[in-house]
Parts: C-alpha cells; structure tokens; sequence
C-alpha cells in the first residue's frame, strides 16, 4: 500500500507514468492477483493498467497470462454484479483488452 501511495506522487507527463507492477512469482495464486489488483484499484485506475509482466521464456508461463486475464475478469463481473461498475459489456470488454495488451503495446511502444 506504501508503494502504491508514493507511486501516485509521481505521475505525470504520461498516461500511468509509473506502474505498480509485481513480482508475479510471489503473486501467482488466485489471491494473490486478486490482492494485488484491488490494491491497484484503491490507489489507481484500473483501466490503466499495463497487465501481467512475466519473463515469458518459457512456453508454460504462457498459462500464467490465461489465468489473470480469467482472475481479472472474475474480479470485475464481481464488481458489477455489486453496481461498483457500469453492466457495459462493450466498454467493459475493452478495458480488459487493454489492461491485457493495449496498455502494455503504448507504455513500451513495442508496435511503432
């Protein structure tokens, strides 16, 4: 929580300057995402988010992005169910596409 405050002091000249981004290895359970991302939703905007991090060499960390994005998306349809969120599947959908990739492409600019 300390981080995610510091963090918050920080932003600007961008979208989501600085990243709470996690050591994934220490997070890889249910809950632990699932902490990790309503940390990220009391200090920040989730919508901002640049996703899942992993060293990805190895062909079986590719399950690993399958299961936040599965984790992520519980988490929400939680949230609306509650009315915390807006029931727009359309606006809805696309916040977990960028969260699962777009965010990630504009932050590191790996497609200009």
């Amino acid at each position: 929580m300390q981080l995610l405050t510091v963090m918050g002091c920080f932003q600007g000249g961008m979208k989501q300057k600085i990243q709470f981004g996690t050591a994934w290895w220490f997070n890889d359970t249910r809950a632990g995402m699932r902490n990790q991302l309503q940390l990220l939703m009391e200090q920040s905007l989730l919508g901002n988010f640049i996703g899942m991090l992993t060293d990805s060499r190895s062909f079986l960390s590719y399950p690993r992005h399958e299961y936040f994005r599965r984790v992520l998306c519980e988490l929400i349809g939680e949230m609306v169910e509650r009315g915390q969120i807006p029931n727009d599947e359309k606006r809805l959908g696309k916040m977990v596409q960028d969260i699962s990739f777009n965010n990630a492409d504009e932050y590191f600019g790996f497609l200009k």
